[in-house]
This record gives C-alpha cells, structure tokens and sequence, in this order.
C-alpha cells in the first residue's frame, strides 16, 4: 500500500494522471490505487481485459500480434499501456499481461509477466518472472507495474 500511496502522492505533486489496461491482474492495480486517499485526483480508470478479444476491442491491441504471439507478449503489454493511456486520456498507461497459473497458457510458463508503461517520452516493457502461487503473481505484477512508473516520476 506504501508504493501505491507514493505514487499517487508524486503524480498529484506533478498534476499527472495515469490509467490502466489489465489483463492477468483483472483491475487489481486501479482497485491498489483507489485504496488511498486523494486517488480521485490522479487515477483516470482502467480497462479489465481478461478475455483475449477484449484486448484489441477495448485496448486496441493488434488483432494480428494477438493471433500470431497470443496475449502473453511483451508488444501486447506495450499495446495496452498506450490503450490505457489513449483511451482513458492519462498521462501515463499501464498495461499488464501473464500468466498467473497454475497452468502455462499458449505454451508460456505461469510467473511469465510482462508489464508495459506509456507516457511522456517513453514506451517502455519489463518482463517480470514471478514466483508462487495466483495471488502472489498477481501481486508482484501490481509492484512492478507502480515501481516502473514510479521510476519515471523520479
């Protein structure tokens, strides 16, 4: 909850917002966000994209990216970034895409995340691999989603 607190602390000393497009993490990095006070100020929303399709209908991810990589892709993490980004008119998008397990999906390993960031000057993606079961996967891609963007508010 600190880092989530951070980030909405410094994004509201910059007058910026952000916003996200979320697919393995299914709205926990707005629902993280929202839990602090002042929130309202800098988080525009977000876009739950679970299901495959919905990543190109809501976020705008290519449809031929989708077909030939499957979901779990670091250009699809970039897509969504700048989905949420355009869509929610941010000045920072979040997009994050994996495997949460226990099973792999389209031949990738549970832990296999891949997180993207959209904003002023940059279009950047980390890949993460995390350990442990759903909820922890889930949760270390919420950590490095606000740690990426908190290291270019810095």
């Amino acid at each position: 909850m600190s880092q989530a607190r951070e980030l909405v602390e410094a994004l509201t000393r910059r007058g910026e917002t952000v916003a996200a497009a979320e697919s393995l993490t299914a709205g926990l990095v707005c629902a993280t966000l929202a839990e602090v006070p002042g929130a309202s100020a800098v988080l525009r929303g977000g876009l739950v994209v679970y299901a495959t399709e919905l990543k190109a209908a809501l976020a705008g991810v290519d449809e031929q990216l989708l077909a030939e990589h499957g979901a779990v892709h670091p250009e699809v993490a970039a897509q969504l970034a700048r989905g949420a980004r355009e869509r929610c008119g941010a000045t920072w998008g979040l997009g994050l895409t994996g495997v949460a397990g226990p099973d792999s999906q389209d031949g990738v390993a549970p832990g296999t995340v891949f997180v993207g960031l959209s904003g002023p000057g940059t279009d950047t993606v980390r890949e993460l691999a995390a350990a442990g079961e759903r909820a922890a996967v889930r949760a270390a891609s919420v950590r490095a989603a606000f740690a990426l963007l908190r290291e270019q508010l810095d």
